[in-house]
């Protein structure tokens, strides 16, 4: 039976390239899985169903709601957004490390129903790369990069609540960082309870004959 997986939250300010982290390690190493959340906006240009996001109707999305199958959900600008327990649970189940990348918010909201699940915060090495990074993105306008980067002072503030800080200056040490993370929580003992029995047992039948 393959060992359970391990649940992680990743958060991040916008343009530290959490996003990238995510999808490089996932292309890496066969035991990771990214999470797909729910939403009722309309796919974009190029997005796949099942792949970038579950695409629902309201009224399914709100019958997850109502049968307590999402692991948090949040309302945006009029649709609603979502992890489907299902997806995580199986993956889980199969063995694979599932990656939650989420805000800071609905982090919180997670680690609160699951206390065990380790919480991964990733930022750029200053502010200026940070800003750089933003800038650098040639999608916004410099009105849309000031509110990121005043977003990011009020993300700050929650970044004790985090077990893990991840400084992501060049992406293949930060990817590497995210792994040894992610394997010394497999060797942590509450994640261990049938082996230390095991070995408990095995001793006392030794010791005693």
């Amino acid at each position: 039976m393959a060992e359970k997986g391990i649940l992680l939250i990743v958060s991040g300010f916008s343009g530290a390239g959490k996003g990238t982290i995510t999808k490089a390690i996932c292309n890496k190493y066969d035991n990771y899985a990214l999470s797909v959340s729910a939403t009722t906006r309309a796919p974009r240009e190029m997005e796949k169903n099942g792949v970038d996001y579950f695409f629902l109707m309201k009224e399914e999305f709100e019958d997850m709601i109502r049968v307590d199958a999402l692991i948090e959900f949040a309302s945006y600008q009029e649709n609603y957004y979502g992890t489907p327990k299902e997806y995580v649970l199986k993956n889980l189940a199969e063995g694979k490390d599932v990656i939650l990348e989420i805000e800071v918010q609905g982090a919180l909201k997670v680690h609160e129903k699951y206390p065990d699940t380790p919480m991964i915060f990733v930022t750029a090495p200053s502010a200026k790369v940070l800003a750089e990074r933003l800038r650098g993105r040639g999608t916004e306008s410099e009105e849309k990069v000031q509110g990121r980067l005043r977003r990011a002072v009020e993300e700050s503030e929650f970044m004790d609540a985090y077990d893990y800080i991840l400084v992501n200056d060049k992406l293949d040490d930060a990817v590497e960082a995210l792994h040894r993370i992610v394997r010394t929580e497999h060797i942590k003992a509450n994640r261990n309870s049938r082996l230390i029995a095991e070995i408990k047992s095995d001793l006392k039948q030794y010791v005693n004959g």
